[in-house]
């Protein structure tokens, strides 16, 4: 028999699968809808849909699922009772943060309001000890008052503790003695070493980093046995099972299970593994992609076939330290819903209407218009053609719930209700993919737009038009495509050490010493998880800074570095900061910070197939004509089965194309292509 690879993402509304023919490299799909209160309920229907196509249990050799497990306890606040233990005298570290309000558009916003702290300073234990900045021992740990501490707040109630000590990543003797001391105080309750979780420079952003996956980490660990547990009980036993990463990369199960800090970006960073293949392959190495799923709308910028990777990053205004993809997220799907506020004024978001009630064209008790109701008022999506046909759309519901909330309160008819909702959604995405282009320094005529997620091929050519891009790139799976990314994604751990270190007093030996410990670690978690050194790539880099900043720069370099490897560094350096911030000062020291390693266990790839023309007319691809609304106008447009157009085929808008995940629109004055990845490219005002 075949083995198979699965993958899932699991989305707000839906849940999306991949399946893989390991022998014959076929790829087919399916989405199941979101099962939000157990996300494992729907998971596990995915697996049986492939088990019910004759495949046997066994056969699954190889599970990778992108979870939003973690990032909704965070979003909205479900995580468990916390407490924090810190160095006596550094309650404050916590509660101070970064002592003023984010940057950006915050700052002139009167009622702006920063984040609950999640562990509050009552639950905040301060324990007698202290290390140098050397990481010298000045006061040993007081271990009588600390069972104290630990007594009180298992007290309190607190299921997790974090424990982050000053400067415990160059000392992390008494971190490790805490959690000794607190599993013999109080059993069964978890521990995060901060030390263990990311052994950084800078105190809050290491606390902030601990407390969150302190705060998520029993949610997931259950979450995770749970899966596990009910794909045991359907009969997949194979060893091979991940979870994504924020950073784009794999973990198994059981080491997830610890860092579920790690986890936020987990569903959106598969879109961005696949996309970084499609630019490779496409020949556009410059992408915007645009992931609008069914509750929110994730971009990221690749700039030469690269992904921008973050050092640091917020999730609803809380820092995390942790390498992960650049993602700009904004409340913006399918299910968002629409209303006309007391004041008369159009309001869309951010409130969804989930996987449950849903959008009113359900059928699901649902009654306030969604974003998904306006689309299929304006003729956009096929009621009887939804999901490849296995469910329906009302239309009635959607049109009586956009006249009842919108265009009665309003006084304007349906059509131009629903197409108010929509500019009004597209602009909030435009200002998203503002955020990390223009804004910082990029030209938009020089990207693509990639469009996936259930809605993007949807919305992406209003999008690109208006922000003047190069076009769009709609790939073969749009609507299942972060579940694609899985897929192609490599297991990926992170590791790094901060010690202060004037480069004009380092040795390349002592860099090499230093990156030599680190690779020890990650060489041997990755042997634990069946790789063998043929399948593991080590990659280096270090941060770096001028003596005093704030901030530094993360520069790769080879090791072991050769003799006078540093100055060509230090160089580096120089030139990569004049490119980020203008200016240089070759004259000033310059100080290493961090050294960062990254072991990869490289996954047997998947290709992407390539295909060769049929010589099939277009007209093979038409399934029907449908009426739609075009910028105040009701058009007659031809709707193309996707899977039907053959490589090569030239059209132009206007045109819907439907396929089992996702429809795509093309307006009037744009015209579609389809290459030989079977990806449909679409310009404006082409030939």
């Amino acid at each position: 028999m075949a083995r198979f690879r699965l993958t899932v993402d699991t989305g707000g509304t839906f849940s999306d699968f991949v399946y893989v023919n390991e022998d014959t490299r076929e790829i087919s799909v399916a989405k199941v809808p979101s099962t939000p209160d157990d996300p494992s309920r729907a998971i596990l229907a995915g697996v049986e849909l492939l088990i019910a196509r004759g495949v046997a249990p066994t056969d699954i050799s190889y599970v990778c699922h992108g979870t939003t497990v973690g990032t909704n306890a965070l979003l909205e606040g479900k995580g468990v009772r916390a407490g924090l233990l810190v160095t006596k005298g550094f309650r404050g570290v916590y509660e101070v943060a970064e002592q003023s309000r984010p940057h950006g558009p915050t700052i002139f916003d009167i009622h702006y309001t920063r984040p609950e702290m999640l562990v509050p300073p009552s639950r905040t234990g301060e324990v007698e000890e202290r290390v140098s900045f050397e990481g010298e021992i000045l006061t040993p740990l007081n271990e009588d008052a600390l069972r104290e501490t630990v007594r009180e707040l298992v007290a309190d109630g607190v299921q997790s503790i974090a424990v982050c000590f000053l400067f415990s990543f160059l000392a992390p003797a008494h971190e490790r003695r805490a959690r000794e001391i607190i599993a013999e105080e109080a059993p069964g309750v978890e521990v995060s070493l901060s030390s263990e979780i990311v052994p950084l420079i800078r105190e809050y952003y290491r606390l902030s980093t601990t407390v969150i996956n302190t705060y998520l980490q029993p949610i997931l660990a259950r979450y995770i046995a749970n899966l596990d547990a009910r794909l045991k009980s359907a009969g997949v036993t194979t060893p091979q099972k991940y979870i994504m990463q924020s950073n784009g990369g794999m973990s198994t199960f059981a080491e997830t299970a610890k860092k579920a800090v790690a986890t936020v970006l987990s569903g959106p960073a598969g879109g961005i593994t696949a996309s970084v293949h499609a630019a490779r392959a496409s020949g556009f190495p410059n992408l915007i992609t645009f992931d609008m799923g069914g509750t929110s709308c994730d971009v990221a910028l690749i700039k030469d076939g690269e992904p921008t990777i973050a050092n640091r990053g917020k999730v609803e205004g809380r820092d995390i330290a942790l390498p992960m993809i650049d993602i700009n997220t904004v409340s913006a799907g399918g299910g968002t819903l629409a209303r006309v506020d007391r004041f008369g004024e159009l309001i869309v978001g951010p409130q969804s209407a989930g996987a449950q009630p849903g959008p009113a064209c359900y059928g699901r008790g649902g009654k306030r218009p969604t974003i998904t109701d306006c689309n299929l008022a304006l003729g956009y999506l096929s009621p009887d053609n939804f999901l490849g046909g296995q469910m329906k759309l009302d239309t009635a519901a959607a049109i009586a719930a956009i006249e009842t909330e919108i265009a009665r309160p309003l006084g304007m008819d349906v059509s131009r209700a629903a197409e108010g909702v929509t500019r009004i959604i597209n602009v909030k995405m435009q200002e998203a993919i503002k955020a990390i282009s223009t804004m910082r320094g990029h030209d938009l005529r020089d990207f693509m737009l990639l469009a996936f997620g259930g809605a993007g091929p949807l919305h992406a050519c209003h999008m690109a038009a208006e922000l003047g891009m190069k076009g769009v790139l709609v790939p073969p799976h749009p609507g299942v495509y972060s579940a694609m990314g899985l897929v192609m994604s490599d297991v990926k751990h992170d590791y790094i050490r901060s010690r202060l270190t004037p480069i004009a007093r380092a040795t390349e030996a002592e860099v090499n010493a230093a990156f030599a410990e680190l690779e020890k670690a990650a060489r041997a978690d990755l042997a634990r998880e069946d790789f063998d050194d043929s399948a593991i790539a080590i990659e280096y880099a270090l941060d770096m800074r001028y003596a005093g900043q704030g901030y530094e720069m993360t520069i790769p370099c080879p090791a072991p570095l050769a003799p006078g490897a540093l100055k060509t560094l230090r160089a580096a350096f120089d030139e990569e900061h004049r490119k980020s911030f203008g200016h240089t000062a070759p004259d000033e020291a310059v100080e290493i910070v961090s050294w960062r390693l990254r072991g990869v266990g490289r996954v047997p790839p998947v290709e992407t197939p390539v295909y060769a023309p049929t010589g099939a007319p277009l007209s093979a691809a038409l399934r029907e004509t449908r009426r739609a609304r075009f910028n105040g106008a009701d058009i007659d447009c031809p709707v193309y089965q996707r899977e039907r157009l053959d490589v090569g085929v030239r059209f132009a808008g206007p045109a819907l194309i439907d396929q089992l995940d996702c429809t795509t629109v093309l307006p009037p004055g744009f015209d579609a292509r389809v290459d030989a990845g079977k990806n449909i490219i679409i310009t404006q005002g082409a030939a």
